[in-house]
């Protein structure tokens, strides 16, 4: 090889390690890089270079928030999401730029724990709470139960003590929520609603997000019965409303100021009770006539007496409301005697006897046979008066339903299936089939939820004791059940039927 060619080739190699070393050191200084990118609500907002910093920043600068909710910590919007990256790239932004863009589009978040409430019959019903301790919601649960259920009764069942029924008494057998409730801990947008106190809470849990809130001032000569009344509540909805009064016989004192507002739970609170009691079976009075006394002789031949029946049942409470439908079982601790009153009819000369004669107050049967409970009475119910009483027992399904007392049949409705589809069925105006009788002295009587097999039609004259037809779950009616109602006047003209028989 000549000395030029040595030379060239020396050359060659020279420059070849040269840019070899060049592109060596430039590959180094172009090495893969890690970032952060960071997305908020699906937006890419930028690319930083320490995810801990971001978060540092936020926490030092959300000092309100610290101090609202007495927490240490707050962390970035519920939607902020960060993606690690590796890139050759060495354009980052400013981490504080990032910072304040998040700050003005959205809720930094705190940790605590979502409850979520799962109706699990009506999805849209379902909700969540936000706590930022269990505790307040514990709490306010254990409010909400003793809203509906006596405190003591809460606590012997709780601590598995409860009274052995000895003659007559109850026991609590199962509690529980209807709705699927979980509790689990996460980051909560500081936006949302979030309960730190346990009286908040369970103002909510049984008035809802925003009641119709309403006070009254008690007055001179005011009851728990008056008040509730006077503002569309049972006693039991007051007692609900107002923890503080254990029963409705509780004493008022005037100036004392007291919830009135309707109840309406966010949570469905259900205990199965078994209970035994003794009932009260009122005597009725019956006439008895007699064509050899004058008009205008009455005695009472037979002296009424109340009898006393002790009945065995269990039923399941729903949010302090027992269900339409009773299967009691009933032991007779004493007959019932019946008053019967002997009224001369005989006519003396000149003396006119209309051929129907007017009902003698008081002188009623009653609706059904015996064996019966009353599962509601003539009260306020949802903001509503149930202008009525619910008969429950004495045989349930389709048995008897008599006149209460002699009189012409004004309405009829039999248009409604014996079982209808539940609470807020519209069919027959909600009272299912129906029959409405016209008595003397401008009485009226109605019997509603019958079967569809009513055994009289308009226009017909009825006796006390015939039967009309049979209970039935017609209508918007939650089990078989008779509605009872009674008016004088009009047939709207409602009053407590539990007046004629001397309640």
């Amino acid at each position: 090889m000549s000395k030029k060619n040595i030379v060239s080739f020396i050359l060659v190699v020279f420059m070849g390690l040269i840019l070899l070393t060049t592109f060596l050191d430039k590959k180094d200084n172009n090495k893969a890089h890690t970032y952060y990118e960071v997305y908020l609500n699906e937006e890419k907002l930028g690319i930083i270079d320490d995810e801990a910093e971001l978060y540092d920043l936020i926490n030092q600068n959300q000092i309100a928030i610290k101090y609202q909710y007495n927490v240490l910590n707050v962390y970035p919007p519920t939607n902020l999401k960060i993606v690690k990256t590796n890139t050759y790239s060495n354009i980052v932004d400013n981490v504080e730029d990032i910072y304040k863009e998040i700050e003005e589009k959205d809720n930094f978040a705190i940790k605590g724990y979502i409850i979520k409430i799962k109706n699990k019959d009506d999805e849209s019903k379902s909700y969540t709470i936000n706590v930022l301790d269990k505790e307040v919601f514990y709490n306010a649960a254990k409010r909400f139960v003793k809203a509906f259920l006596d405190e003591d009764e809460y606590d012997k069942y709780i601590n598995n003590n409860q009274d052995e029924i000895i003659d007559t008494g109850r026991i609590i057998e199962n509690m529980e929520f209807k709705e699927q409730i979980t509790i689990e801990e996460g980051y909560i947008d500081v936006g949302d609603k979030i309960y730190t106190d346990e009286l908040e809470l369970s103002q909510f849990l049984l008035f809802g997000s925003n009641p119709d809130t309403k006070t009254y001032t008690i007055k001179l000569g005011d009851t728990i019965e008056s008040v509730s009344d006077a503002n569309k509540l049972n006693t039991e909805e007051f007692l609900v409303a107002n923890t503080s009064y254990k029963s409705a016989n509780t004493l008022l004192r005037v100036g004392d100021q007291v919830n009135v507002t309707l109840i309406e739970p966010q949570l469905t609170f259900i205990y199965d009770l078994y209970e035994v009691y003794d009932q009260v079976v009122v005597f009725q009075k019956e006439t008895k006539r007699d064509s050899s006394k004058n008009v205008g002789f009455n005695q009472i031949t037979t002296p009424g007496r109340n009898g006393l029946n002790r009945i065995k049942e269990s039923y399941t409470v729903t949010n302090g409301e027992r269900p339409q439908e009773s299967n009691p079982e009933i032991t007779v601790l004493r007959e019932v005697q019946n008053q019967v009153t002997l009224v001369g009819t005989r006519q003396p000369a000149g003396y006119y006897i209309p051929e129907n004669p007017v009902v003698i107050d008081g002188d009623w049967g009653w609706p059904t046979n015996q064996g019966y409970v009353i599962t509601s009475g003539y009260v306020w119910r949802w903001g509503k008066q149930h202008q009525g009483i619910d008969i429950s027992g004495a045989g349930n399904e389709n048995s008897p339903i008599y006149a209460v007392a002699d009189g012409t049949v004004i309405s009829v409705f039999n248009g409604c299936p014996t079982r209808g589809k539940g609470y807020g069925d519209p069919c027959g105006g909600g009272m299912g089939n129906s029959v409405v009788i016209q008595h003397a002295n401008g009485y009226y009587t109605r019997y509603a939820h019958l079967t569809q097999n009513v055994l009289v039609k308009v226009g017909q004259t009825v006796s006390r004791g015939q039967r009309i037809g049979g209970m039935g779950n017609s209508g918007s009616s939650t089990g078989f059940h008779l509605h009872f109602a009674v008016a004088q006047g009009s047939p709207t003209n409602y009053f407590d039927p539990m007046k004629l028989y001397g309640g």
